[in-house]
């Protein structure tokens, strides 16, 4: 079994070791087991810090290692004060800087070949965003869209609802989403939205092609200009009794439909 240092029961409560990193606002604190397990085996992440209780350091073990990286071993309540009372941190948090941005041009060749592209329209919530981006991790999107303001950090609360795809599916942010939808229209790609009043149901649409599907706020919905700007406008049947489902729900079963339809 790995052995990693114990605690510093002499250092004073809160104080920073000696030899720990300096961490800045351009970095990022991940934490969970499934998030920071996947950051720890993406090459692309350079990690700063890694605190865990034993137990979680020893869980990871074969993920620690490889990255060269010694765990400072923590309490439970060492990492409650560092991330909030309320953080479902399960006794670990990664330090390390922000994934490198992909260039647009990457997701439209793997659109190219097939994948959907998933867009949202200012969707703010990061819960709605990680589930979103699990989502996509599952039925190998091509990658994720949104806008570069008023959409949520890529930070801890996002990763761990995402449950380690912000790792596997990249993320692009835009500054003009109609200019961005505009281009990927001129690349072949069909763009449609998902809106509650539109007239025609997802069902019927044909799905095939170079895709992107785009998902606005709840509430909200799809801005004008985002909806305009659309190919195609659809809404997820509901017979039930409410008429609309929550936007990473909408995306899930969006994604679903389309993965079913290129199977067969």
């Amino acid at each position: 079994m790995t052995k990693f240092p114990k605690p510093n029961s002499k250092r004073r409560p809160g104080a920073r070791p000696a030899h720990a990193p300096k961490v800045t606002p351009d970095d990022v604190t991940l934490f969970g087991i499934h998030a920071v397990e996947a950051a720890l085996a993406n090459p692309q992440r350079q990690l700063i810090k890694l605190l865990a209780t034993e137990n979680a350091a020893h869980r990871l073990a074969t993920s620690i290692q490889p990255r060269g990286i010694t765990p400072e071993i923590v309490t439970p309540r060492r990492l409650d004060q560092l991330l909030g009372a309320d953080t479902v941190h399960q006794g670990i948090a990664l330090t390390t800087d922000y994934l490198p941005e992909p260039v647009l041009e990457t997701l439209l060749e793997n659109a190219a070949d097939g994948q959907p592209l998933i867009i949202l329209d200012q969707v703010t919530d990061p819960h709605n965003v990680g589930a979103i981006l699990r989502s996509a991790a599952v039925f190998g999107c091509a990658g994720l869209i949104m806008t570069r303001r008023h959409s949520p950090p890529l930070n801890g609360t996002l990763a761990k609802s995402a449950s380690g795809a912000l790792e596997l599916v990249p993320v692009h942010l835009t500054q003009n989403l109609a200019r961005l939808l505009t281009q990927l229209k001129e690349n072949g790609i069909t763009v449609i939205g998902l809106d509650g009043a539109a007239q025609e149901v997802l069902d019927d649409a044909s799905l095939s092609g170079p895709l992107a599907i785009i998902l606005g706020a709840e509430g909200k919905g799809l801005r004008a200009l985002t909806a305009e700007t659309c190919d195609h406008l659809y809404r997820i049947e509901a017979p039930g009794a409410l008429a609309s489902l929550n936007v990473s729900n909408a995306a899930a079963v969006a994604l679903h439909l389309v993965a079913m339809r290129r199977r067969g």
